[in-house]
């Protein structure tokens, strides 16, 4: 009996460990404008998705003029933490960042003035954080419009937005390179998203060329190395609709990537064994109403079990 009663506890153990060595998708997102901050939704196929703390915010934000917490980009770091970068404003000249243990308690929030220094600068987008194992740096890359800079392509730009990418390293969030010019293709770009595969860096970005013929659809292009030099863009790999905020992720060996159809008030998604034929998967992803784009990644059943039973102690 006593041996039977011990056998029953180390099984438990044992299925317990497993539980929580088993990762499920997380997806962090915004809503309407981003005033009320990060909603964060999870999925156990990768396709349907349900909203969590019944679809309210985990983290109010508290930095820049407008206050908002749009484009919500977490990443999973190489201490264990989860770090997260946004866009705190239409017409800011620095991003938002914050890092958690757990996804439910935060950091104090600090703004990061990475185009301060530019007199002419008028934005800071959807800032994206990616960590390189080559260099062990964290890359933060964003979209901003400079006035002046790259009139050839000022004619196809809304609102005068004549978007290029720039990037700052760092290696703990402490301490950062000086800003650099990222990705220059000649167009008009922002929402840059980048992943690595097993033999090249892979970037999907937003063509936001608007005239004389509007793109605003999602590109591929690919790398040696996180800061090019990136192949030239020959096909969009989203359809015949309005797509922004790419963010990418394997589902069983599947490249899938998730975009928000903004115009359609509805999320989009395609997929590829190849990276070179895409298929429009949109009709059989499903997301919590309202969702606007940002970020898929995993997390372990531990994470998502504890954001599940706190999250009512969330305010």
């Amino acid at each position: 009996m006593r041996h039977f009663i011990l056998s029953s506890i180390v099984l438990l153990f044992i299925l317990s460990c497993n539980r929580q060595e088993e990762e499920v998708y997380m997806f962090s997102y915004f809503k309407d404008n981003g005033q009320d901050g990060l909603h964060l939704a999870y999925s156990t196929d990768g396709l349907k998705w349900e909203a969590l703390n019944n679809d309210q915010s985990f983290l109010q934000p508290q930095l820049g003029n407008e206050r908002l917490m749009r484009d919500p980009c977490i990443i999973q770091g190489k201490d264990g933490n989860y770090h997260m970068v946004w866009t705190v404003g239409w017409n800011e000249k620095g991003i938002g960042y914050a890092y958690s243990s757990d996804l439910i308690n935060w950091s104090e929030q600090q703004y990061i003035p990475v185009m301060e220094h530019e007199e002419q600068a008028r934005n800071c987008w959807a800032p994206e954080v990616t960590y390189d194992e080559t260099t062990q740096l964290y890359y933060i890359y964003w979209a901003t419009t400079i006035t002046g800079q790259f009139p050839e392509t000022d004619s196809t730009a809304e609102s005068n937005y004549n978007h290029r990418m720039y990037y700052v390293t760092t290696p703990d969030f402490q301490s950062f390179s000086e800003t650099k010019l990222f990705y220059d293709a000649g167009f008009n770009v922002i929402d840059c998203t980048i992943k690595k595969s097993s033999d090249a860096y892979l970037m999907f970005l937003k063509n936001e060329t608007l005239k004389p013929e509007p793109e605003k659809n999602i590109w591929l292009v690919t790398a040696e190395s996180i800061t090019g030099p990136w192949s030239k863009p020959t096909q969009t790999i989203t359809g015949d609709y309005w797509a922004e905020g790419p963010t990418a992720i394997q589902i069983d060996g599947t490249w899938t990537v998730f975009f928000d159809k903004y115009r359609n008030h509805n999320m989009g998604a395609v997929q590829s064994e190849d990276l070179e034929n895409w298929e429009d998967i949109s009709s059989q992803v499903s997301f919590p109403e309202g969702t606007r784009h940002g970020t898929v990644f995993m997390v372990p059943q531990k994470v998502l079990d504890d954001l599940s039973t706190g999250t009512k102690l969330i305010k």
